[in-house]
């Protein structure tokens, strides 16, 4: 099938992207192997525990393709495989955030989950360090879950969560792991969820994502401070790309920035889908309250791999 693409200059937001990073032998061109952990943003419903080459359903929040798939398709310049680990409404550590669902696989279970099937590098994922890439794009649901609550001080308690991150990505290094980049969380103040709230809302909102974010990036860079042979640690900012989309809508294409069809918050069965009332669902940058259509991860998809390229 082929999927419609909001045209776009590519380059032009690239060059409003910032990322940090350490780069040694890493090479996007001989990555072989790129193993992804996150939230609904990420997963494509693969299930690693039915087997390394068990079925992909392609499940994803984006009503296509979403950044993972275009990364590792679209956008790769080898034959990469995919694991991608992730699972929908995930946060860093369920003890410490807990998901919508107690079934919900946080950071924390989805980095067990390579130790026991991936670690060992079996047939079908012989991975080593300098053909393999991890990924994380985590963090949206620890702040909006975490977000109501009065009985804590929210960048006091992200401390917490990036220790607990950091220490996952620790397990991953002694596995072998030398190749990281970590995406941060996008400007989900400016989703329909947080928005319907009203800007008192939003405008705290906002300062808390900021606060996360930083804290990402410190913490990073920490951890590079302290693995000397890393071959890549990469935070790649999203929000750029993002707020570059959705303040030039009209430019890019898209018909409503700030709200969704109800009738598409579901998915649709066509990514062309129009129903009476409302425009096509891709010209759409929100399919719901919190989740971007498939053309905002192909832009950040393209904008990634040409980051790795660099």
């Amino acid at each position: 099938m082929v999927y419609p693409i909001v045209t776009v200059t590519y380059l032009c937001i690239v060059f409003l992207s910032t990322a940090s990073r350490v780069l040694g032998k890493f090479s996007w061109g001989d990555t072989n192997f790129l193993f992804t952990f996150g939230d609904s943003y990420t997963t494509d419903g693969f299930n690693i525990s039915a087997g390394i080459n068990s079925a992909v359903p392609g499940f994803t929040s984006s009503n296509g393709p979403n950044w993972v798939q275009f990364l590792g398709g679209t956008y790769n310049v080898t034959d990469t495989t995919v694991f991608n680990l992730a699972s929908g409404g995930a946060t860093i550590d369920s003890a410490l955030v807990p998901p919508y669902l107690p079934t919900v696989l946080s950071v924390v279970d989805q980095v067990a989950q390579f130790q026991e099937f991936l670690a060992t590098k079996p047939v079908g994922a012989e991975w080593n360090s300098s053909n393999s890439l991890f990924a994380f794009w985590i963090g949206i649901n620890d702040v909006g879950n975490s977000f109501p609550w009065t009985n804590i001080s929210q960048p006091i308690f992200y401390e917490q969560l990036m220790t607990r991150l950091s220490s996952q990505v620790e397990i991953l290094y002694n596995s072998g792991a030398r190749s990281f980049v970590f995406l941060t969380v996008p400007p989900t103040d400016r989703a329909p969820l947080q928005v319907e709230q009203g800007p008192e809302v939003t405008t705290q909102f906002k300062a808390l994502l900021a606060d996360y974010n930083k804290q990402l990036s410190a913490t990073i860079q920490n951890f590079t401070q302290h693995h000397s042979d890393v071959e890549l640690t990469m935070v790649f900012d999203t929000r750029p790309i993002f707020n570059t989309l959705l303040d030039n809508a009209q430019t890019f294409g898209f018909v409503n920035v700030t709200g969704y069809c109800e009738a598409y918050e579901n998915g649709t069965p066509d990514p062309t889908t129009q129903v009476e009332g409302c425009a096509p669902v891709s010209s759409y940058f929100w399919l719901n309250t919190l989740h971007p259509l498939f053309t905002v991860h192909n832009i950040l998809a393209h904008a990634l791999s040409t980051a790795l390229s660099t």
